[in-house]
């Protein structure tokens, strides 16, 4: 009898994170430990609005729309791993697996489950653990295993988890980041603004509806961080420069982009402490040729060439200021119930989809971080997509998951008098810039 041909490993596997805003996956290879591709992709759902409150609101309005937002979403990510095999040398029979994490809505969207729950009071999902799923049940063409992180609650969801587990799994070679110690700030500044306070054995969590505008939606230039994004601003010397994402000309302006632009423009005195745009006769530098009126509104142009203009508007900065203030409340609202003062905290770690890098005093001048919390501060790059391909190279991954989700305690902020309290008081930005 002839000898069997021995079945080749399943050792590929695809992790996923699914951002309100921007979708980004990764081909891993299992054995290894390492990426072998990624992609990043805009949601599909921002045409049912760019936030997760329009998406439910748009998703109860028919079935038909629920089941859109469902299918665009799903056909969105197939394509992408369809993409990383492609770019990664891969094929669908290598791959073993598919880790996803998202919050609350895109995971009950993924699953193709009914989100009215999470649409009002008490915004509860409709599983808390980890789902063990196929990708037929997610509308794939193929039948493959799928893993979705655990939700602890209404609005804190597995992108959290996933962030959180990749923080403490970091390769030491990897990072400067020591593991996890108590009073350890974590902040995902998305659409859907996590924030996560760990104390000892404790790791209290929250989210605030942050809005797009860290990830470059919903402002009048705004984009995600691809190619030709603007993803970092320096105004020096009555100058304003600017970097794109691969180089590319400039398409719009992303998340770092922003958080950049409008802190070097409270630096050099563009705005003001409420956030109002000066009127050019207000600055005293040739920065005043930068400010436009554009109808009815003013605007700063960031750049211009033959092909475009790049501008903040008036509108844009309050987009950002009401950003900034709900995660400086939603953090607020930790350091009360968990009895840390913000100057007890010895560690903080950024992330979100802004682009290649997020300098932490850039937070600083708008108001989200404090002096001791910029030294420090680490940024990471995809910090829930690390997550989640962490999950995916450790044999007790999924194991672990479900362990740390199970030490959150969700605080909610919906309707708390101290969140809307410390909403208020964090409208506007902080009072020490140079040349204000």
């Amino acid at each position: 009898m002839g000898k069997q041909a021995v079945k080749p490993a399943r050792h590929l596997a695809i992790a996923v994170d699914i951002g309100t805003t921007t979708l980004a996956a990764s081909l891993v290879d299992r054995a290894m430990e390492r990426r072998l591709a990624f992609c990043v992709k805009a949601n599909p759902q921002r045409s049912c609005g760019a936030d997760v409150i329009s998406r439910l609101q748009a998703a109860g309005t028919s079935e038909e729309t629920f089941r859109s937002l469902c299918s665009s979403l799903n056909q969105a990510i197939e394509e992408m791993a369809a993409e990383l095999l492609h770019s990664g040398g891969g094929a669908w029979k290598d791959i073993s697996c598919i880790a996803l994490a998202g919050n609350p809505a895109m995971e009950h969207f993924a699953l193709g489950l009914q989100v009215d729950s999470l649409a009002c009071l008490p915004f509860r999902p409709l599983f808390t653990e980890g789902q063990q799923a196929t990708t037929l049940r997610l509308g794939w063409k193929r039948d493959l295993d799928a893993y979705l992180f655990p939700l602890p609650g209404g609005f804190v969801g597995g992108d959290l988890i996933a962030f959180l587990y990749g923080v403490s799994h970091r390769k030491p070679h990897a990072s400067s980041l020591p593991p996890s110690c108590p009073d350890t700030l974590y902040l995902d500044l998305g659409t859907n603004g996590e924030i996560a306070l760990e104390t000892g054995d404790t790791v209290w969590a929250t989210s605030a509806a942050a809005g797009p505008a860290f990830e470059g939606g919903n402002l009048a230039c705004g984009m995600p961080a691809l190619p030709g994004a603007i993803d970092r601003v320096n105004l020096e010397q009555d100058r304003i420069s600017t970097t794109t994402i691969s180089g590319a000309p400039p398409a719009g302006i992303c998340g770092s982009g922003v958080l950049s632009a409008v802190s070097g423009m409270l630096d050099s005195g563009i705005l003001d402490v409420t956030g109002r745009i000066r009127h050019p006769r207000e600055i005293d530098s040739n920065l005043a040729n930068r400010v436009v009126d554009l109808g009815s509104t003013r605007a700063v142009v960031i750049s211009r060439d033959s092909r475009r203009t790049t501008y903040l508007s008036q509108e844009d900065i309050r987009h950002v200021q009401l950003a900034k203030a709900a995660i400086r409340a939603g953090m607020e609202v930790l350091f009360q119930r968990s009895g840390i003062p913000a100057r007890q905290v010895q560690k903080v770690v950024l992330t979100g989809s802004f682009g290649a890098v997020l300098d932490p005093h850039w937070l600083k001048s708008i108001g989200i971080l404090t002096e001791n919390m910029v030294s420090n501060a680490i940024f990471i790059r995809e910090g829930a997509l690390y997550g989640a391909e962490r999950s995916l190279m450790d044999p007790r991954g999924f194991e672990v998951i479900e362990e740390l989700a199970r030490r959150v305690r969700v605080i909610p902020l919906s309707g708390s008098p101290v969140f809307e309290k410390h909403f208020l008081e964090q409208m506007n930005f902080p009072a020490e810039h140079p040349s204000v």
